[in-house]
């Protein structure tokens, strides 16, 4: 269970955004979740953004989700994909606010997924990037081009997504040389019955990304 709090969000453009901040005593990292398509159905309750946001809070970190332009008690409307990555720019740096200097990993699920990765691209020290069901089979809707992403990326999918197809994953990651994929057996787009291991794929990423940060903390004192 996470312990979150209720917060509101302005954009450069000037909408307001409804987001649930979960932060326990002094964390010094960060993880804002996107989520997917508010055209079907998509907010910050989907379980997989839940889900996401549970193994970040477990591990002591700051979380952030929150709602895109349009969808619940947020404001302004759908835009796309384009005008919501002003949304994404506001919880990182409401979350880097709340991390005094920390990391921050921006992790997106499906359409959350596709604007992440725009944002990715020209957000300055991330320290890590999560992609979770990017819908690849959906032209349009294909994540940005990440070659000039250079801190550590998770490719996730099932071995049963109907929207992001495993071979379309691996050619995605294999152009890629900071990235990790895994492949969920048993997990179509939903993760229906399989949250669990979503999780713990999540969770097992973060951590080798925590090992890897703490020499340069260590020599940083």
């Amino acid at each position: 269970m996470i312990t979150e709090g209720t917060i509101t969000l302005r954009t450069a453009d000037g909408v307001s955004l409804e987001a649930r901040l979960g932060l326990a005593g002094a964390p010094t990292a960060g993880l804002v979740v996107c989520h997917p398509h508010p055209l079907y159905g998509g907010d910050m309750d989907n379980p997989v953004v839940v889900r996401v946001a549970e193994v970040g809070a477990g591990l002591g970190w700051a979380t952030l989700r929150f709602n895109f332009r349009g969808v619940g008690g947020s404001g302004g409307t759908h835009g796309g994909g384009t005008d919501e990555q002003a949304d994404v720019a506001a919880a990182l740096a409401h979350l880097r606010s709340r991390v005094a200097g920390g990391s921050v990993v921006l992790a997106g699920y499906s359409f959350g997924a596709t604007v992440a990765s725009a944002v990715a691209l020209e957000a300055d020290g991330l320290a890590g990037l999560v992609l979770i069901a990017p819908p690849l089979a959906f032209p349009g809707f294909e994540p940005a081009p990440l070659e000039r992403f250079e801190a550590p990326l998770l490719l996730v999918s099932g071995n049963a997504d109907e929207y992001c197809p495993r071979e379309s994953l691996e050619r995605l990651g294999a152009g890629l040389a900071r990235a990790t994929l895994r492949v969920i057996d048993g997990a179509n787009h939903f993760f229906l019955g399989r949250l669990f291991p979503l999780g713990e794929v999540v969770a097992e990423w973060v951590r080798g990304l925590q090992a890897r940060e703490a020499p340069g903390r260590r020599g940083a004192g």
